[in-house]
């Protein structure tokens, strides 16, 4: 752990197990490019203001703001975080990576100033918040849950709903059953015993790949269903996205389900799912894009979107989620709130180039649009915090 652990506080991140490696490395990488501290950044998003005049500005006093929840967005965050720090030196960000919901209930309960999960609040979490109190989900990226594996002798492979099902259900026990080999011909598998690895801790990860299997399989509903935690009807726990790439890289035959970037950090080999369309696509960026916009007319006002599955297009991705920072709309502090709204900007606008080249999908424009109209409706003391 001593990668991370050796960065100072001010943006230190806190991912779960021994996956530390997969974030630092691909940290390290992206980090290198950050400009001198209060340079304009060189590229914004498509159709985004980028931070300047009229954009919202942190407080000139020096403070630190504690946020705590999900790994599927860790490394995005990590590099986020550091670059806003670097542009703002008085404002330090602390995240612990800690699972979707142990964001909840972190910021249900108050001990952070801000909140993160790729699952949106149910109903009965919303009502379980501080009475006189609002949630705001503002969306900052989003990912592909994709199927990871261990098998040396097949880089590459395809798996139909009913495969990913059997899998994770226990009732496919070895790698060459005939279920697996007839989506792909001309595969020699092995009869390797499959291993399920899953989360162990609540998981936005989770609740996107539950979504998807509730979904597709009638034998996973009415056994399993959805959720950031379910009773798993077989395999072994591991905590976070790292701990579950780790789990899987350590074990031959083992099977799991990360966010994209881990599995690509990890160099492990994942599935192509097939699609609505009957396409064996990739898990890629280009994928979740495709499923985000064809999804833009769908999402509810209040932003809690749920995973978006098997969505229209030969090229869409079938398992793709929004991530979330949670915040209260009426700030305690007046001063954690400002820069609150301006990291919150920062990332909606200068951020969203950064998502690319870190394996999330930056936000379609329409969204991008009513997620910074949504800033605007924080309050300190009744009073807008940006007019």
């Amino acid at each position: 752990m001593s990668s991370l652990n050796a960065r100072p506080a001010n943006h230190r991140l806190v991912p779960q197990l021994g996956g530390l490696a997969l974030a630092a490395a691909l940290l390290l990488g992206a980090c290198t490019s950050s400009s001198t501290p209060g340079a304009s950044p060189t590229a914004t998003a498509p159709g985004a203001t980028p931070t300047g005049s009229g954009a919202p500005q942190p407080p000139t006093a020096s403070l630190i703001l504690q946020g705590a929840g999900a790994t599927f967005p860790a490394p995005l965050y990590q590099v986020w975080f550091e670059k806003f720090n670097e542009q703002y030196l008085n404002i330090q960000v602390d995240y612990q990576a800690i699972g979707s919901g142990g964001g909840i209930k972190a910021i249900t309960e108050g001990t952070v100033d801000f909140g993160a999960s790729d699952a949106a609040m149910k109903d009965e979490e919303v009502a379980a918040l501080p009475g006189g109190t609002t949630m705001l989900h503002v969306p900052t990226a989003l990912g592909a849950v994709v199927v990871i594996y261990n098998l040396p002798s097949v880089p590459e492979l395809n798996l139909d709903a009913a495969n990913v099902a059997g899998l994770f259900l226990g009732t496919i026990t070895a790698w060459n059953d005939p279920a697996v080999a007839a989506n792909n011909p001309g595969v020699t598998l092995p009869a390797t015993p499959v291993v399920v690895v899953h989360r162990s801790d609540g998981s936005g990860t989770t609740n996107a790949f539950t979504t998807y299997l509730d979904t597709v399989s009638t034998a996973w509903q009415g056994q399993v269903g959805k959720g950031k935690e379910v009773n798993w009807p077989t395999g072994i726990g591991a905590q976070g996205n790292d701990g579950v790439a780790g789990g899987v890289k350590q074990t031959e035959g083992a099977v799991g389900y990360v966010e994209l970037n881990y599995a690509v950090q990890a160099g492990l080999a994942s599935a192509k799912l097939q699609n609505a369309d009957g396409n064996f696509v990739a898990g890629s960026t280009e994928g979740v894009t495709a499923a985000a916009e064809a999804a833009v007319a769908a999402i509810p006002a209040d932003f809690r979107q749920a995973p978006i599955i098997n969505g229209a297009g030969p090229n869409t991705y079938p398992i793709a989620a929004y991530t979330y920072l949670l915040v209260y709309k009426e700030q305690s502090d007046a001063a954690k709130g400002q820069a609150l709204v301006a990291l919150m900007y920062w990332a909606l606008t200068d951020g969203q180039a950064e998502e690319g080249g870190l394996g999330y999908a930056p936000l379609p424009g329409a969204i991008q649009q009513k997620a910074i109209d949504l800033l605007h409706t924080l309050t300190a003391g009744g009073q807008p915090i940006w007019p």
